[in-house]
């Protein structure tokens, strides 16, 4: 009975120790993980703060596209890259022909009745989330303590996403129009800064005028007028505006390989108590996870 005790009693304490080497590892391992996220969260911070000072190094005649740069910290690296949110369609914002040629581009079979829907969901002023996005312009005047021009803030749509509750729209339409979409622009497209895709996106344009306005892009800078010129009927819908939102994109790698992607909308507005404002940040986690982006237009 002695030797069947102490056998027993081996057993326990092997078996405790055995947990306790578990557990130990285990917490190891959260606190490597949480030391690695705090050091994607300072890259992406220092990612911000880069791309905010790149948008306001521009001069006025420098579009805010395409712009991108690396940098090396002692924890790790930070790509960012600067897009103008004017090259973009606005749900918000855009006509009902605008919305129905952008889901035509991307093969929706019933495109003008989801632009038609869209917009009624936009006339109701309460869109599908009851939320009201400020613009860019007046986001930053409202916090900088001037009144802001009510008309302007009622942005039903928040996020392209929300576009999932309007009847006709798939889920994979949302991802397809999602990188040609933003709710920061305006009513018309910057043609100097739209991608080719938003470019071809455009009503009453042509595979050719599409080419012939991408070559004579590439050649900038050229006369304004010309350029317009080659959309043919569809430059009613593009028109050079001042640049306002841009969009950071921030890829942080840590030195032990972690990475973490976010992108930032951010303003800067002439006489503003702040250098820029933070109007979305939005992980690129949380949109893989379908969550919606969190709207700081008060950070």
């Amino acid at each position: 009975m002695a030797l069947v005790t102490v056998l027993w009693t081996m057993v326990l304490l092997s078996t405790a120790a055995m947990a306790a080497s578990t557990m130990f590892r285990g917490y190891v391992g959260v606190m490597a993980i949480d030391k690695d996220r705090t050091r994607a969260d300072a890259l992406l911070t220092a990612g911000l703060e880069t791309g905010a000072g790149l948008m306001l190094s521009l001069d006025e005649d420098t579009p805010p596209n395409d712009v991108d740069t690396t940098i090396s910290l002692s924890t790790g690296d930070v790509g960012i890259r600067l897009d103008d949110e004017g090259g973009l369609i606005d749900i918000n914002k855009a006509p009902v022909e605008m919305l129905a040629a952008l889901f035509r581009s991307i093969g929706a079979g019933n495109a003008d009745v989801i632009a038609q829907n869209i917009v009624a969901a936009r006339n109701k002023g309460n869109g599908t989330s009851g939320q009201n996005a400020p613009s860019a312009q007046n986001a930053a005047t409202a916090q900088n303590g001037t009144a802001a021009n009510p008309a302007d803030d009622e942005r039903p749509f928040t996020d392209v996403r929300e576009l999932a509750s309007i009847p006709g729209v798939q889920p994979e339409w949302i991802s397809a129009i999602a990188p040609m979409t933003t709710v920061f622009g305006n009513e018309t497209v910057n043609p100097l800064t739209a991608p080719a895709d938003v470019i071809g996106a455009l009503p009453g344009i042509e595979d050719a005028q599409v080419r012939a306005f991408l070559d004579l892009r590439r050649h900038m800078p050229v006369d304004s007028k010309q350029l317009l010129a080659a959309l043919g009927p569809a430059q009613k819908y593009a028109a050079e505006g001042s640049r306002l939102a841009v969009g950071v994109s921030i890829d942080a790698r840590v030195s032990d390989g972690y990475h973490a992607k976010a992108k930032a909308i951010i303003v800067a507005v002439d006489g503003d108590s702040q250098p820029y404002r933070v109007l979305a940040w939005t992980p690129i986690s949380a949109v893989e996870a379908g969550d919606s982006p969190a709207v700081m237009a008060g950070q």
